[in-house]
């Protein structure tokens, strides 16, 4: 798959007394997924969610971490998909790294299959495969004052997906649980997906940062859920492949990233290899 680079898009989504919380976004253009990452600063450290794709955007989130002056307590991994762990071998591999039980397995196991699955990437891609050294349990942990709840969602976007709640900042940080202003990585969980949507609609938080896209409110939230019940109506009507793609394009015109259909139309449909 070809690439575009351009610089990427960088914001502080949240200010709150002595914390705040940065987002970094790769190129949106041609078939690039604007991946996003994100990093959470405390009065003393830096915490950072996921470590982006292709090789020389991990390098420059790393240096834009680096010039907070700060050091980086850790890094949590979200989830599986390689466009989320790449760049951790690119420009991560002397930060403790944390991810569920289930990713550092998958990781372990599959990493380097997966790793060559994408050999056409090229030097985009990293040259090695680091497994996360340390474990994420729900619950709830302190760290640098701030407050974090950790929880684990399963089969929507991808079979084991971690979340990361900051309640007193009213962030929820749901990586692909939501897709902002691009179009989804559609999965066979597309129901338990929704109902997992609905339910962040009736909570607290009023900052949603995406993993991929910009920063978000419960209005793009919604929209998912709308977008998500579209894709599963024309699953049930046996819309298929090049048609369904061109549906979904049609439908929604606004969203961009329309790359990420040839990622995962041979998944949904064709029983690739989920690497």
């Amino acid at each position: 798959m070809a690439h575009s680079l351009s610089d990427p898009i960088i914001v502080v989504t949240r200010r709150s007394a002595d914390v705040r919380v940065h987002t970094f976004i790769s190129s949106f253009l041609d078939n690039n997924i604007a991946n996003a990452t994100h990093i959470i600063e405390g009065p003393t450290k830096l915490v950072l969610v996921d470590g982006q794709f292709l090789a020389p955007y991990a390098r420059r989130f790393r240096e834009y971490a680096d010039t907070l002056g700060k050091p980086i307590e850790r890094l949590y991994l979200s989830h599986r998909h390689p466009d989320h762990w790449f760049g951790l071998g690119t420009a991560f591999r002397d930060v403790p790294i944390f991810a569920l039980a289930e990713t550092v397995d998958f990781l372990k196991e599959h990493g380097e299959e997966s790793l060559g699955d994408h050999w056409k990437m090229g030097d985009f891609a990293p040259e090695i495969v680091v497994v996360p050294d340390g474990i994420v349990q729900p619950g709830e942990e302190t760290i640098d004052g701030i407050r974090y709840l950790f929880d684990v969602v399963t089969d929507t976007e991808i079979d084991y997906h971690l979340t990361i709640k900051l309640p007193e900042l009213g962030v929820c940080i749901a990586q692909d649980l939501l897709y902002s202003g691009t179009h989804l990585y559609l999965s066979s969980g597309m129901h338990r997906w929704i109902r997992v949507l609905s339910q962040l609609l009736t909570e607290d938080h009023d900052l949603f940062l995406a993993g991929h896209g910009l920063p978000a409110d419960k209005n793009e939230v919604a929209r998912n859920i709308e977008y998500l019940s579209a894709a599963a109506a024309a699953v049930a009507d046996g819309m298929t492949g090049a048609d369904f793609k061109n549906f979904m394009l049609a439908r929604y015109p606004e969203r961009r990233c329309p790359g990420i259909f040839d990622i995962y139309l041979p998944r949904l449909f064709g029983g690739a290899a989920s690497y």
